[in-house]
């Protein structure tokens, strides 16, 4: 017997929680905020907005279907079935966040605070929900956008995905010790010192790579199948170049790095607590990931 389609709701911590776990009490987050000229009110308000969202938006899930709910910080060690529909209650970053742990789902973007953020991801309202749910049922998915995903594989079997990002590098951003070369040997690899790469697809190129690339970046389409990488702040000395500093990945090519410090990580989409270790010597290749984020239009 098939298992009924379960709505997975994700949500995150608002600012507003966070406050008051810091400070106790909704009077002294106040007095925090206020002694610092700033006001509570608004964070509570899109608090709120953020509360009637998700109750909203679990009103609407059909009554034969099951229901689950999983907080941003435990995305990690959730397991998502098959037959789940995700419905991300949030902002775009969420769904990126979500994204790498998912395997082919149907995902549901749903604003809770239209205006305030871009809506490239949650493009939908909580009075949708409804019916976008029963459109993201068993077979009946087909408007859906396949955003094109990067994948991380290190010599060691470990793998990472990402919707927008992966960045290589120190977990403290400073000078990486590295060789950087294309993964089928059509070049030699460079030994580089710089503030790490990032590759990312066409869906993170407006944000992290196009604030570091300044606009120079090719900027593909969500759903292109190509990479871009960028090579942050390389240092040119004796002993390292900066000949690879940007490039385009596309099918089965991958770039390569060498790790040549004593700790290097890698992560997606600035989720830096689930991070690949790396070590002196290790290799990890990056390419177009063999799955797509399957976004409801």
């Amino acid at each position: 017997m098939s298992l009924a389609p379960r709505a997975v709701l994700v949500h995150r911590t608002s600012e507003y929680e966070e406050l008051l776990a810091r400070h106790g009490t909704h009077g002294q987050a106040a007095f925090y905020l206020s002694s610092r000229g700033r006001s509570l009110d608004e964070v509570a308000a899109r608090h709120h907005r953020a509360l009637r969202a998700l109750t909203e938006v679990a009103a609407a899930v059909p009554l034969s279907w099951r229901q689950a709910r999983v907080e941003r910080a435990d995305l990690d060690r959730f397991l998502f079935g098959p037959e789940d529909v995700v419905v991300v209650v949030g902002a775009d970053g969420l769904v990126a966040n979500t994204a790498k742990y998912l395997t082919g789902q149907v995902v549901v973007g749903i604003d809770t605070d239209p205006g305030r953020g871009l809506g490239v991801l949650v493009r939908h309202r909580p009075g949708d929900a409804g019916a976008l749910l029963r459109a993201a049922g068993p077979g009946r998915a087909s408007r859906v956008d396949e955003l094109t995903m990067v994948e991380a594989v290190a010599d060691d079997t470990q793998r990472l995905l990402a919707l927008n990002e992966i960045y290589l590098g120190r977990p403290d951003h400073q000078t990486s010790r590295y060789r950087l070369g294309p993964d089928d040997g059509t070049g030699p690899a460079e030994a580089q010192a710089s503030s790490g790469v990032l590759v990312g697809t066409g869906t993170g190129a407006t944000g992290w790579l196009r604030s570091l690339g300044g606009g120079a970046l090719p900027s593909p389409a969500p759903t292109d199948p190509v990479l871009v990488w960028c090579v942050r702040e390389a240092w040119p000395s004796p002993t390292t170049g900066t000949s690879r500093l940007t490039g385009v990945l596309t099918g089965s090519h991958r770039l390569r790095l060498t790790v040549e410090s004593e700790r290097l990580v890698a992560f997606g989409d600035g989720m830096e607590s689930d991070a690949l270790d790396l070590t002196w010597g290790q290799t990890v290749t990056v390419g177009l990931a063999g799955v797509a984020l399957r976004l409801l239009t």
